[in-house]
């Protein structure tokens, strides 16, 4: 199932979308959150699409698309996940998943406008495979125990400041935590329609220039992997999201760091988990 939200920003309405129409879940929940999750929402959804009990959402073609999720308890973040990223930006690859952590108020729509911090020289790009947690998960016994409290999936724009991420104190939550430097969406697809979260090919574009076009398959850490670990140092809450790594082709790994500016467009997919088109404007 695809489930989204739709509508202007803090009214956005949770839709379940099938065959080109989106139904309205308002009948089932007011909020795709941390408290839809925990209760089994994605198959009260399932049951209630099966036996009809969802109108059809009239207009919503004409709608903004708004983040899928609303209000995760928290963003984590895997750094250096994938290894030709790791070997562009001449890091060592890493022995165990690089964590930290992002706002999650950073989070907008996929097309929303993402703004240029003041006095930011180096804002980047990151086409990422967003996991949404779907039950408690405290200290898994193994990966393979991953599968039972992942939701699904979705398209994650980590954006970043790579001067206050690095050269300002070394604190990478100082380069990730921006405003709006988290579009997500348009669609979190569950977890049952992705036969295999390790062969999905992400892609990015700037100004149509592709900048990224890599595959989940290349991560160092995998999905399931790095949810196991995950649970051994935190509590992974319902909603929670997971930002598992980006690819080759950011403009930190280019010679000429062709950073992003004032105009700029970026447009990114991820197969199965749609596309979105984001542009930057200076704050």
């Amino acid at each position: 199932m695809r489930l989204a939200r739709l509508g202007s920003t803090g009214d956005e309405i949770p839709v379940v979308q099938q065959d080109g129409t989106s139904y309205d879940l308002r009948p089932v929940t007011a909020r795709i959150d941390r408290d839809f999750f925990a209760s089994d929402g994605v198959e009260r959804v399932r049951a209630a699409l099966a036996a009809g009990e969802l109108p059809v959402l009239e207009g919503a073609d004409g709608l903004r698309v708004g983040a899928p999720i609303d209000e995760p308890t928290k963003i984590v973040c895997i750094g250096l996940n994938y290894r030709d990223h790791a070997e562009e930006t001449h890091a060592e690859i890493p022995a165990e998943p690089v964590v930290f952590m992002k706002d999650p108020s950073t989070i907008v729509g996929p097309n929303d406008t993402v703004y240029i911090p003041k006095k930011s020289v180096k804002t980047d790009w990151e086409v990422e495979l967003g996991v949404v947690i779907g039950r408690t998960a405290r200290y898994l016994d193994s990966p393979a125990d991953a599968a039972d409290v992942i939701a699904g999936y979705v398209l994650s724009h980590d954006v970043s400041e790579r001067e206050f991420q690095i050269e300002r104190g070394g604190q990478w939550d100082k380069g990730k935590s921006c405003e709006t430097f988290n579009p997500l969406g348009p669609w979190l697809l569950t977890a049952d329609e992705v036969p295999d979260a390790q062969q999905l090919g992400l892609r990015l574009s700037v100004n149509g220039v592709v900048r990224q076009d890599g595959s989940s398959a290349n991560q160092i850490f995998d999905v399931a992997y790095v949810v196991w670990y995950l649970s051994q140092f935190m509590v992974l809450r319902p909603g929670d999201l997971i930002n598992t790594g980006t690819p080759a082709g950011v403009a930190m790994g280019m010679p000429d760091q062709p950073y992003l500016r004032d105009g700029d467009v970026v447009e990114l997919s991820i197969d199965g988990l749609g596309s979105a088109r984001q542009r930057f404007v200076q704050a």
